[in-house]
C-alpha cells in the first residue's frame, strides 16, 4: 500500500537513466548481517566495547526493509511465509540462550516472529488494495497499524509492536519520491528516537551539548537503503538458505563462546 497508488509508484525514466547501478539486495543482507553480528558480539563477548550495539541499531531497518522487498518480488507468498516460520521455530532456542542463558526463555522471542507479522498484515493490506476500493485499503491499513503493535507486544517478538510499524513504514513509503524518502526518514526517527527511545548520551557540538538517543542511529540505514535501486544481486538456494541460517548459527556460537 503505497501513497501514490494507494500506495505504490513506478520507477520514472529518468531512474531507468541513472549510470548508478545502486547497491542490490544480496549485498543489503550482508551489510544488516554484520550489523546484526555487532550488535550480537557487544550483547554477548565483547560488551566493553559499546560503539558495536550503537552500530548494531542500523541492523533492523535493513532487514524491514529487504522484507518488504521480498514481499513484491517473491514468486510464492505461502512459502516466503513457510521460510519465515521455519527459521524462527529453528532460532527459538539459539536466540534464548543468547537472550536469556537457557533452552526456555518465555519474555522475548526471536525477529523473525516480528517479520511473520509484518508479512502477514502486508499480505492482508494487499489483497485489499486490490480490491480497487481506496477507502476499505486505508481502513485495513490502519487496522493492520493497531493490530501489528498489539501483536507485537502480546507475542513478545523482538521491537515488539515498534517493529512491525517499522515494517509498515517501509511498505507504506516504499518507493524514490522525495516524499517517500522524507516519510520513510520521519517515521523512522519517530519510531525509534521517540517511541522506543532509551540511552542517550551527551555530545558536544560547537560549544553545545546536545543529547544522541542511541536508538536513533536506526535512522542511518537509510543510506544503504537509499542506495538499492531494485537489483537482487547474487541469488541461489544456497545463498538463500546461508542468509536465513547466518541468523540462528551465529547466535547459537555467540552464546557457545559466552560460556567459555
Amino acid at each position: 500500500m503505497q501513497l501514490s497508488r494507494i500506495f505504490h509508484h513506478s520507477p520514472s525514466s529518468q531512474q531507468k537513466k541513472d549510470t548508478f547501478q545502486g547497491v542490490s539486495s544480496f549485498t543489503l543482507h550482508i551489510i544488516a548481517m554484520l550489523l546484526m553480528l555487532c550488535d550480537h558480539l557487544w550483547a554477548t563477548v565483547l560488551s566493553r566495547y559499546a560503539w558495536l550495539t550503537w552500530v548494531g541499531r542500523l541492523a533492523y531497518p535493513v532487514f524491514a526493509f529487504l522484507l518488504v522487498e521480498g514481499y513484491f518480488h517473491t514468486r510464492n507468498l505461502k512459502k516466503y511465509l513457510g521460510r519465515l516460520l521455519f527459521w524462527a521455530i529453528v532460532s527459538e532456542i539459539p536466540f534464548n540462550l543468547m537472550y536469556g542463558g537457557g533452552l526456555f526463555y518465555p519474555y522475548h522471542q526471536n525477529v523473525l516472529w516480528t517479520f511473520l507479522l509484518g508479512l502477514l498484515l502486508i499480505a492482508g493490506i494487499e489483497k485489499a488494495r486490490q480490491k480497487g476500493k481506496p477507502l476499505l485499503t486505508v481502513i485495513v491499513f490502519l487496522l493492520s497499524v493497531i493490530a501489528g503493535y498489539v501483536l507485537g507486544f502480546l507475542a513478545m517478538a523482538d521491537y515488539f509492536g515498534y517493529g512491525i510499524w517499522m515494517v509498515l513504514l517501509f511498505y507504506l513509503f516504499r518507493g524514490r519520491s522525495w516524499w517517500c524518502l522524507l516519510g520513510q526518514l520521519v517515521g523512522l526517527y519517530w519510531i525509534n528516537a521517540v517511541l522506543i527511545g532509551g540511552l542517550s548520551v551527551p555530545v558536544q557540538i560547537f560549544g553545545h551539548e546536545i543529547f544522541i538517543v542511541q536508538q536513533s542511529m536506526a535512522c542511518l540505514a537509510l543510506v544503504p537503503i537509499w542506495l538499492y535501486k531494485g537489483k537482487q544481486g547474487s541469488h541461489n538456494k544456497i545463498i538463500q538458505t546461508a542468509f536465513y541460517a547466518f541468523y540462528p548459527v551465529h547466535m547459537l556460537i555467540l552464546s557457545l563462546a559466552a560460556l567459555l
